[in-house]
């Protein structure tokens, strides 16, 4: 009785799940004289005595605290098992099913500390005014971290049917290579999760993505297959929702539970109000850049290009009056460099005014995303226009267009070390070309430029209609990157530019 007494004590002393089952086991087998013996419970966690397989005489007994069952203790009996054994098994199984309730109490108790605090943080974060990509940083992050996963990631809207992951946690080569990725809204997991607006829990999760995603022309990271449990919650903020946090555990078979989900959604809920409360202070500040810009495009427009344009005419007229031929071509020239001073002066224009525009409009969206990157390479990129871009890119195109750009601004941000970098978006007069070229003044391309997270993507986006994507030195050092596609011939008023 005395041993039997030391071993409940023993087993009721222990708060942590794994530890407890050890020692309900050992403690069982011993007492009982057993060669071998298993604890499983019914939601996962196992702990063995001995080795090999138990024998076809070995005795099951539920571990059960009041009317809910835990799990099996399952010993296998060195000699007689009679009914003072069955007696001493019975009892500690009984005391084992009680420590099973309580410590699984003090884990979710400790489980719904941890994910308060997360809470708190991301509250925290807010209040110390960090951006909106900042803030899905950290909703990631720590979404992972109290989860007990190994990555997290939060996904958002690409467009008509397609997912991002804008945010992957933590850094490395693995998050590299899954920052930027596009899955479609149907069919996946996450995009289940974004449609349905409700949590979604999977097992194999990197079979699932390696069967839907086999007809995809990109490469999908080896990474991939080893991603087992995962949870997809929808960032709900009322009837819209905002993306989706995703938490994965790699080379790791142990399930999330009904109380690891049901946690999830509860900190999403709070974590897409931080977001939508992040996006609301960026909107206020933006409004106000916004009337500032709106009224310098007016100047702009309205006294500089007037002037400048008046200039080059009168530059233009009294070439013609020369008579020394070298003298007048070079005020024609002049003429020239003042048209396209005007042109840069309009572009410069569209770019204060654009982000004030519709969504739907493709070269505010470009320019969304070159704002969007500002935080990550530590200035804002210049961008230019020339074409009918909105005229002549197809919605399909549009998507792989925007996704090319903000992959290779990320790389950039990344790999580069720039301090300034440029990017030209251009369809040729026929509306049968596309281009974006990307110039930034860092390092350079490395010798193998293949290495470069997310360079296979955009080759393969560029593939899928017919263009390249091509990364090099540029003239006066850093690089130069060149993405191309082919597009359908314009006709009618978009082919005369109007």
């Amino acid at each position: 009785m005395p041993a039997i007494l030391a071993a409940v004590g023993g087993i009721a002393r222990e708060l942590e799940v794994p530890a407890l089952l050890d020692r309900a086991v050992t403690a069982t087998c011993r007492l009982l004289g057993a060669r071998r013996g298993r604890l499983r419970l019914t939601d996962g966690g196992t702990a063995e005595y001995g080795h090999g397989a138990l024998g076809a005489g070995a005795v099951e007994l539920e571990v059960r605290a009041g009317t809910q069952t835990f799990g099996t203790l399952t010993v296998e009996p060195g000699g007689e098992f009679g009914r003072r054994e069955r007696e001493v098994l019975g009892a500690l199984a009984a005391a084992t099913g009680m420590a099973v309730e309580k410590a699984l109490l003090v884990d979710q108790m400790r489980r719904r500390e941890r994910w308060l605090e997360a809470s708190y943080d991301v509250t925290r974060a807010l209040l110390s005014a960090q951006d909106l990509r900042a803030t899905l940083r950290l909703v990631a992050e720590r979404a992972r971290v109290v989860a007990g996963g190994t990555a997290g990631a939060i996904a958002r809207p690409d467009g008509p049917g397609r997912l991002v992951f804008d945010v992957v946690e933590p850094p490395g080569e693995d998050a590299d290579r899954l920052t930027g990725m596009t899955v479609p809204a149907e069919g996946t997991a996450t995009g289940m999760a974004f449609t349905t607006r409700r949590p979604v829990v999977v097992r194999d999760y990197g079979e699932h993505v390696q069967e839907q995603q086999r007809h995809h022309r990109g490469p999908i990271p080896a990474m991939v297959k080893d991603l087992d449990s995962a949870i997809s919650v929808p960032l709900i903020v009322g009837e819209e929702t905002l993306g989706v946090l995703v938490v994965a555990k790699f080379r790791d078979r142990s399930p999330f539970t009904d109380s690891d989900v049901q946690l999830a959604e509860t900190f999403a809920g709070h974590a897409a109000l931080a977001v939508e409360f992040s996006r609301a202070q960026d909107a206020r500040q933006q409004l106000a850049v916004f009337s500032d810009r709106d009224r310098i495009a007016r100047d702009l427009h309205d006294l500089v290009i007037q002037r400048l344009f008046a200039t080059g005419l009168g530059l233009e007229g009294v070439s013609r009056l020369i008579a020394d031929a070298g003298v007048a071509t070079r005020v024609a020239g002049f003429a020239q460099d003042l048209d396209g001073t005007i042109r840069e002066i309009r572009n410069s224009i569209f770019s204060l005014q654009a982000p004030a525009q519709a969504q739907g409009s493709l070269r505010a969206e470009l320019l969304r995303v070159a704002v969007d990157a500002r935080d990550a390479l530590g200035f804002e990129p210049r961008v230019g226009f020339d074409g009918p871009l909105d005229a002549a890119v197809p919605d399909a195109v549009r998507s792989d267009l925007i996704a090319s750009l903000r992959e290779a601004l990320t790389n950039v941000a990344r790999h580069a070390g720039a301090k300034s970098l440029s990017v030209e978006v251009t369809v040729d007069r026929l509306g049968r070309r596309l281009t974006l070229v990307v110039r930034d003044d860092g390092i350079g391309p490395p010798p193998e430029a293949g290495r470069i997270s997310g360079l296979a993507n955009l080759a393969s986006r560029a593939a899928r209609w017919g263009g390249h994507c091509v990364l090099a030195a540029g003239e006066d050092g850093g690089a130069r990157l060149e993405w191309t596609a082919e597009l359908p011939a314009l006709t009618g008023e978009q082919g005369s530019g109007r």
